[in-house]
Parts: C-alpha cells; sequence; structure tokens
C-alpha cells in the first residue's frame, strides 16, 4: 500500500477498516483544484485491500480528468469500499452509515454518489450521517438513477465519432454492437434502434439478453465472438480491461465508443489501436453523463434543459479530442488529457 500511495499523483487518501464487517474503506482524494473532489463510492470484493486502494486511486485521478476535460466546476475523488466475500446483506446498512459518518469527518472536501455495486438506496442510507452524497433516490429529494443519462452521454459521443470518422453523424443503418446490456447498455440498445441502427448485443447474464433478443429481436453475438463482429462501431459498456494486446487485433470494428470505465489492458495499448486505424473514444469522457446528470441536479442545482445541454456537450467535447489527436499526431486519450490538463492549468 506504501509503493501505491507514493507513486500516486493526488491530494490525500483515507484508509479506515471497518472492523464490524471486515471491510476496508478508502477514498481517494487525487484534486481540488476545480473544485470539491467529487466521484462515486464503488462496493466490490477484491482479492487483497492493496487491489482495492489501487482502484481508489486509479478511479479518483480518472475523475479529475472527468471533470477537467468537460470543463465542469468539480474535482476527482473516489470512494472503494473493499467488502470480504462473505459480506451479509444485513450489514449493509450499518456499514453505509459508517461510511457517511466518515465522509463527514472530511468537512465537505469530498462528496459521493452511486457507483458499480451502490445504488440509490445506498446514498439515502448515507445521507442521513452527511449532506455530501448525491444521487439519492427520488423520495429522499434526489434525483434518482443515473443510467439513462450515462447512456445518453453514450449516444451523442457515438454520433460525434461516426461525423467525424464516417463524415455523418446519422446512425440509420450504421452496424453497432453493445457489449453488456445492463442499466446503461440496455438504455442505449433502445436510443440506437430509435435512431435506426442495426444494433447488435452482447453479454454473459443470459437473463438479460434473453429480454432483447426474443423480445425485440436484436442480434446475439457470443461473448468470445464479439470483439471480431462486422460492426461500425463496438460500445464496450460492462467490464474494463477488455481492450488489450489479444483482442485489439481481433478487431472488425472502426471506432470503439463504450461506457465501460478502464477499457484499456494497459496505456500503451492506445497504440494498438492507432495502428489499426481504430477511433479511440476515451471512456472518461465517453462515460460522464450520468455524472453529470446527478451533480448537475443536485448539487449545481441546473434545470433538466441545462443538464440535458452539457450530456449532449460530450460530443463536441469528444470533437475537440479527436481534432486535437490528429493536429499534433497522438493519441486521443494523450489528446484528451491535454486538454484537461490545459483546464487544470488555467487556476492557480
Amino acid at each position: 500500500m506504501e509503493s501505491l500511495i507514493e507513486s500516486w499523483d493526488g491530494e490525500f487518501v483515507v484508509s479506515y477498516f471497518d472492523r464490524p464487517t471486515g471491510a476496508w474503506i478508502f477514498i481517494g482524494v487525487h484534486s481540488t483544484k476545480l473544485g470539491v473532489a467529487t466521484g462515486g463510492t464503488r462496493l466490490k470484493t477484491y482479492p487483497t485491500p492493496s487491489a482495492g486502494l489501487e482502484d481508489a486511486l486509479k478511479l479518483s485521478k480518472g475523475m479529475t480528468l472527468k471533470w477537467a476535460v468537460l470543463g465542469l466546476p468539480r474535482g476527482g475523488g473516489k470512494g472503494v469500499i473493499a467488502v470480504p466475500e462473505d459480506f451479509a446483506d444485513e450489514d449493509r446498512e450499518g456499514l453505509f452509515l459508517r461510511y457517511g459518518e466518515l465522509v463527514e469527518k472530511l468537512g465537505g472536501i469530498y462528496e459521493t454518489g452511486p457507483d458499480l455495486g451502490t445504488s440509490s438506496s445506498d446514498m439515502d442510507i448515507i445521507s442521513r450521517k452527511t449532506s455530501h452524497v448525491f444521487g439519492t433516490s427520488p423520495e429522499a429529494g434526489g434525483a434518482g438513477g443515473s443510467g439513462p443519462a450515462t447512456a445518453s452521454g453514450v449516444f451523442s459521443a457515438i454520433k460525434a465519432s461516426c461525423e467525424y470518422r464516417f463524415g455523418d453523424s446519422s446512425l440509420d443503418g450504421r452496424k453497432i454492437l453493445v457489449q453488456g446490456v445492463g442499466g446503461v447498455g440496455g438504455e442505449l440498445v433502445r436510443m440506437l434502434r430509435e435512431a435506426g441502427a442495426e444494433v447488435l448485443l452482447t453479454d454473459v447474464e443470459q437473463e438479460r439478453v434473453k429480454q432483447f433478443k426474443d423480445n425485440l429481436g436484436i442480434q446475439y453475438v457470443e461473448p468470445e465472438k464479439a470483439y471480431e463482429a462486422d460492426c461500425d462501431v463496438f460500445s464496450p459498456c460492462a467490464v474494463g480491461g477488455i481492450l488489450n494486446e489479444t483482442t485489439i487485433p481481433r478487431l472488425k470494428a472502426q471506432i470503439v465508443c463504450g461506457a465501460a470505465n478502464n477499457q484499456l489492458g494497459k496505456l500503451s495499448d492506445l497504440k494498438l489501436l492507432r495502428a489499426r486505424g481504430v477511433l479511440y473514444a476515451p471512456d472518461f469522457v465517453v462515460n460522464a453523463g450520468g455524472a453529470i446528470y446527478l451533480l448537475g441536479l443536485e448539487k449545481l442545482k441546473w434545470s433538466r434543459e441545462k443538464v440535458e445541454e452539457e450530456i449532449r456537450r460530450i460530443g463536441d467535447t469528444l470533437k475537440s479530442v479527436y481534432k486535437e489527436a490528429e493536429t499534433s499526431a497522438i493519441t486521443t486519450e494523450e489528446a484528451a488529457l491535454q486538454i484537461a490538463e490545459r483546464n487544470l492549468s488555467k487556476v492557480s
């Protein structure tokens, strides 16, 4: 853990052992340069506590970049609750109450919302101990689930990517494979179909597949065959780490644009994508819609019209990223980082 923290470039990290459950809690505050450190709380079982810490540090930096590249007034932070394999559901309320107390002790420097493994009902529990939380349920005065807003951001990103690559933002007739049809991917499938796209889907959860395959007649692709599927756009909306030296050479899609976090196996895999002529949309730009939705409505007090406008602007941001990458002969990820760093450098 010491080496992870020493090599991290963030401001500070909180480490807390929750004795009643055996869970480790890590809160990474990467940057408050643009505003309050803001990011979701992830609940997951990790092989070791240090793996949970590593995730918190990596994800908190990702949030800094997400807000900065979009030009929004927030800093980067992330919470990770690494629960043991035998974590009991009846212990959930107590764990989140104690987590809320921990967030409150930080005095407002960090605000959190739902993420992988957590929901608006969990945020409701946290809100009983701190006001520094968003994404609570409508019953508790919050905006509720952010899946549709995340999907809307991905939809805008796909349109912008198609415009850049094919010269036309229309999705009518475009062949798009969505990997993972959960809360975000499933909503994206519906949006793409309404726009006239020919949608393919893949998912390891057969119950999800059945809904779309049987009820809507959408073509299903076996997970192991998804990468070589003949399509214009490959949209990863499930787990991360799926683009690597094994899968990239199999890709037939001309564009990769999806909601999954940390899609690359390692940063150098970007060069493999570029060498194959694949246009890669940086995930921390593409998947910002849900965060914009919750933050905008609950904390920044934007109107729904303003929130929708900011989510659509994800597509404009991507076009700027693509243009910079082309002009500077760098990867799209490097271009997005340059834009983020420029926005960060404007603040003394």
